[in-house]
């Protein structure tokens, strides 16, 4: 079968890093520790993905400057806190060792900072595989689709020729503002609920079976 693609774009946490539980716990926590209302699981996992200016707006509404910086600062404590504890999903080192074989060009985009996202691609062993990176202090929040803009212009690929893996409505709703394909993981921060409207061309509750999707379809 001829290939589809030549770019295959991950998003990070939820996609292929397990973190999930672990973002959604320290904006919880930070948000006791500065004395805001603290956001039900639900709600703090539907932020995931996006950038932290456009996660604390979505979830507090108009903060103060000085209750931002606050609950970012504890934000930050929790988070980097734990950070290590973080896993990748099982069976995706294998598989993006195995798309890099097979001569795809992948990259990442997401929520992360760039600090962030350098130290987890070090500690997961990932780096070597990807051609190219965009993190949201370098781009605009998702779904504005800055990041795959950039991300193909750098690696020479057409949006036909472009996939973007990702959890959340944002990850896929950046797709759709790119033109650029998208499939859909319901094992991160969105359900199917969230991320269905956004017509991925598959979806799928587990990463193994995301995996052989693209050995057959990609």
């Amino acid at each position: 079968m001829p290939r589809r693609f030549d770019l295959i774009v991950f998003d990070w946490d939820g996609t292929l890093a397990d973190s999930t539980r672990m973002i959604a716990d320290c904006l919880r926590e930070a948000s006791a520790d500065v004395g805001l209302p603290v956001p039900d699981h639900s709600a703090a996992c539907h932020v995931i993905g996006l950038g932290l200016q456009e996660a604390v707006d979505t979830l507090f509404g108009e903060l103060s400057e000085m209750q931002f910086q606050n609950l970012v600062a504890r934000y930050r404590h929790h988070y980097y806190a734990r950070d290590e504890e973080t896993i990748l999903f099982d069976g995706v080192s294998a598989a993006v060792a195995s798309l890099h074989v097979q001569g795809f060009m992948l990259a990442v985009a997401t929520g992360k900072g760039r600090n962030g996202l350098n130290k987890s691609l070090e500690r997961s062993g990932l780096a070597p595989y990807f051609h190219a990176t965009r993190c949201v202090d370098e781009c605009q929040s998702k779904p504005h689709p800055q990041m795959l803009l950039e991300l193909m212009q750098e690696l020479g690929a057409g949006p036909e020729r472009t996939l973007l893996i990702g959890d959340t409505s944002h990850d896929l709703q950046m797709a759709q503002n790119a033109d650029v394909k998208s499939l859909a993981v319901s094992y991160g921060a969105h359900s199917l609920t969230h991320l269905l409207p956004h017509s991925p061309l598959a979806h799928f509750d587990e990463f193994a079976k995301l995996n052989q999707w693209l050995l057959v379809n990609a």
